[in-house]
Order: structure tokens, then C-alpha cells, then sequence
């Protein structure tokens, strides 16, 4: 068996990812499968087998943890009718608020013709999407300096987000509520490039849907996990803060390695950071009114007693952040933050 990647406790231990996250004011991790786990070169119904091990963990996490931890599930894509099942009794038996899919799945890219029915399914559960970078383009020809991370990833992405829009499924589906993790990867920062040959090769690019790509953008979410200040203020302006949550990539090295650092130096307002630290992320993931409230109180103590008395990690509002990862049982990551998702 060839050895892929060593992992330490945060990845698994989740009271050591509490106690981790606290020392950066994040008090709520929404956590994910790692996307190795995804598993999509498998028959779907193994698949399936793991997959639903992965989600009970996670809805366990949640029970057991509840003012810390939210949980997206993971369904074997590959068998379209199976995902859908299982996202079913992701939403609806163990009350997950969503699922992460892959970038693509094999030779099929999100607008497939055979993903649809699910991305359907989708929008009538009121089930966030989290698409993920996997299995990365190109990884064969450019082995070296971790290029598949560094550049593979970010392409990834926007081959997701461009097949979602050219492809017609958000058109097709103006309820779906996707995020797109990496900030995006490179599709806000080369949107200029992908409307210009929208607009100049419409016989090529807008042969399923004659919508531009940049009216999508107030339909996307994104994470914040950009690591350079520039990128993030350029995401913000392209974007909105109301259309961006903290994102960590935690435990692992591309990871934000403190959390909620670049959003501290921007130059917003409450309002704006309020969203970046919680607020969007909340409504993505259409955490109800009740469950919001067991969210702030994540950390003990804050409310009740003055800032000059405060614990450490709640010397800043008591927030919750949600960042996207993926970690957990040695499998998994995260996110949430103030509301971090990992």
C-alpha cells in the first residue's frame, strides 16, 4: 500500500480541535470529509458502505459536541441514485444541513447530464452544496513542487463553477445554494478572461445557457481561504461579504495557519465582518433561529462577564465563524468559526 499523507490528532480528535480552534476565537467548526475519502473510483454501492459510516461519525461529532460542531455529509457521486439517497438521510435522518461533492466525478464534469437529478434533489431538500477540489487536473504531467496543490487545485475549482453556470444547472436551479472552496480557486480572479469569451465566442461558450457568468456571482458562495490579503480584498469587492464565509483548510499545511487572520486586517465594517465571521455561512447553511442561539453561547462565560475578565479566546465577540476543512476520525476536515468552515 503506497503511503499517501500522515496525519495528526487535530485531524481526528474533536475536543482537541475545540480546544485548538478556541486559542483563534473560533467556537464552531462545520466539519467534512477529507476528499480523499470521497472515494469516486469505487462502485457506488461500497461506496456507500464508508460514506455512510463517514456521516453517522459526523452527525455523532454534532450530537456529542453541539455548540461547537456542525457537519456536511459525503454521498458516492458516482451512482447519482444512490447519492441521492443518501443525501436524503443526511437532511432528513441526521439532520445534516448539507454535503460536500467533488470537483468532478471521473469523466464527468458538474454539468453532466447524469448529475443533474441530483443537483434536483438538492434544491427540494434545501441542502447546502460544498464543492471541494479532487483528484486534481494535470497531476500526471506536473508531478513536481506540489504543483497539483498549488495549481491543480485553484483550476479545479473554477472547471467546477464554470460547468455549473455554462452548463446551465444554476439557471436550471435558482433555489441550489452552492460554496465553492479555495476562495473560488482561480474563477473570480480570472472571471474577466471567462466573460470575454463569453461575450466574443458565444458559439462555443454559450451554446447551454446565454446567461453571463457574472450574474452567478450573487448566487455563489465562497470561502475565504485565499491566503493573501490582496486576494481577499478583490474577493470581497467581486463578490460581496455577503457571499463569503471563513474558510481554514485546517489542520493541514495550505491551511489558514490562524484563523481569521487576513479578515482582522481588512479594512470593513461590523457588517461586513459580522458576515465574513458568521453571518454567511449561517445563511448558507440555514441554521435555524434556535440552533443559532446554542451557537453563540459555544463559549462559556463570554456573555457574562466583562471584556477585562473575559477568558482568552473570547477577548473578541463570541461569533460564530464557519470554516470549510475537512477532517475528523483521521478522515476528516473542517469548518466554522466564529463560524470556521475547514
Amino acid at each position: 500500500m503506497a503511503f499517501f499523507r500522515e496525519i495528526q490528532p487535530r485531524t481526528w480528535d474533536a475536543q482537541l480541535r475545540i480546544d485548538d480552534y478556541a486559542r483563534f476565537d473560533v467556537s464552531v467548526q462545520v466539519i467534512s470529509t477529507v476528499p480523499v475519502m470521497f472515494c469516486y473510483w469505487a462502485p457506488g454501492a461500497q461506496a456507500l458502505e464508508l460514506h455512510r459510516v463517514l456521516n453517522e461519525h459526523s452527525a455523532e461529532i454534532c450530537r456529542t459536541h453541539p455548540a461547537h460542531y456542525l457537519a456536511l455529509g459525503t454521498v458516492p457521486l458516482q451512482d447519482p441514485k444512490l447519492a441521492i439517497a443518501e443525501a436524503t438521510r443526511c437532511v432528513r435522518e441526521l439532520g445534516l444541513p448539507g454535503v460536500q461533492i467533488g470537483s468532478h466525478v471521473g469523466n464527468w464534469n458538474l454539468d453532466a447530464p447524469e448529475l443533474f437529478e441530483f443537483f434536483a434533489a438538492c434544491e427540494e431538500l434545501d441542502c447546502a452544496l460544498l464543492v471541494h477540489p479532487w483528484d486534481m487536473m494535470g497531476a500526471a504531467s506536473m508531478p513536481k513542487y506540489w504543483l497539483p496543490w498549488l495549481v491543480g487545485m485553484p483550476a479545479e475549482q473554477s472547471r467546477a463553477v464554470c460547468s455549473m453556470i455554462f452548463g446551465g444547472v444554476l439557471e436550471r436551479l435558482p433555489r441550489l445554494r452552492v460554496a465553492f472552496a479555495h476562495g473560488g480557486g482561480s474563477f473570480p480572479y480570472t472571471l474577466g478572461r471567462i466573460e470575454h469569451g463569453f461575450r466574443m465566442r458565444p458559439d462555443l461558450v454559450a451554446v447551454d445557457n446565454s446567461r453571463p457568468p457574472r450574474e452567478y456571482l450573487k448566487r455563489l458562495f465562497f470561502d475565504t481561504c485565499v491566503h493573501d490579503d490582496a486576494a481577499l480584498s478583490y474577493l470581497i469587492d467581486t463578490c460581496g461579504a455577503d457571499r463569503l464565509m471563513l474558510g481554514t483548510d485546517y489542520p493541514f499545511p495550505l491551511g489558514e495557519q490562524e484563523p481569521g487572520s487576513h479578515i482582522r486586517r481588512m479594512d470593513l465594517d461590523d457588517s461586513q465582518r459580522q458576515r465574513l465571521f458568521s453571518g454567511t455561512a449561517l445563511d448558507w447553511l440555514r441554521v435555524d433561529p434556535a440552533r443559532r442561539s446554542r451557537l453563540r453561547r459555544a463559549v462559556p462565560g463570554c456573555r457574562a462577564r466583562s471584556r477585562a475578565s473575559r477568558p482568552a479566546n473570547c477577548r473578541k465577540p463570541p461569533v460564530a465563524r464557519v470554516t470549510a476543512e475537512g477532517s475528523l476520525p483521521g478522515i476528516r476536515e473542517a469548518a466554522s468559526g466564529l463560524l470556521a468552515v475547514a
